[in-house]
């Protein structure tokens, strides 16, 4: 039928109700995840709030404080946004967990939830930990600054690409 999306794929279930279907997909969000936290400890370790070491004309490694959410939004908030992005954090993960039990055999639907789990994770270890999320990746040009993000933050924005690129094929598929 013209204008219907094909229905997703019932996932292939493996032996252990699905489970070993997901575990490759985990895995990548631990790598993320682990990535992340080991470049965030590098950034405390070596620099001070506000420090920024210029690496090329367009790009620099600074040490950013985000108490809010993309692009600072709510930061200035009195503290109560640390909870509510913690809490929307730890919802997401739950959910994306259960959606990979259900789709881990659709590779690239998998793939997209996978690294925006281990993202999400990543910030929402920094907003128990620390009250806010350790940003250090500034790209810039001609005096205007991208706000600075971190490994966590580029996993999600390719996991929601990747989901919305899965959907416009499945769309495709589905004419």
């Amino acid at each position: 039928m013209a204008g219907k999306a094909a229905p997703r794929k019932p996932a292939a279930r493996a032996s252990a109700g699905g489970r070993a279907g997901v575990l490759p997909w985990l895995g990548l969000a631990l790598l993320i995840l682990l990535a992340d936290q080991f470049t965030k400890v590098l950034i405390l370790g070596t620099y001070q709030l506000g420090d920024s070491t210029r690496v090329t004309s367009f790009f620099n490694i600074v040490r950013v404080h985000n108490s809010g959410a993309a692009f600072s939004f709510l930061a200035s908030a009195s503290g109560w946004q640390r909870w509510l992005f913690t809490g929307i954090g730890v919802a997401a993960s739950l959910l994306i967990v259960w959606l990979l039990r259900s789709g881990a055999a659709q590779k690239l639907f998998a793939f997209a939830l996978a690294c925006i789990l281990g993202g999400a994770i990543g910030n929402v270890i920094d907003r128990l930990l620390h009250g806010y999320v350790v940003d250090f990746l500034d790209f810039h040009w001609a005096g205007w600054h991208f706000p600075a993000f971190n490994i966590a933050d580029s996993a999600i924005t390719i996991g929601a690409a990747c989901l919305i690129l899965d959907e416009i094929l499945r769309v495709r598929r589905g004419r």
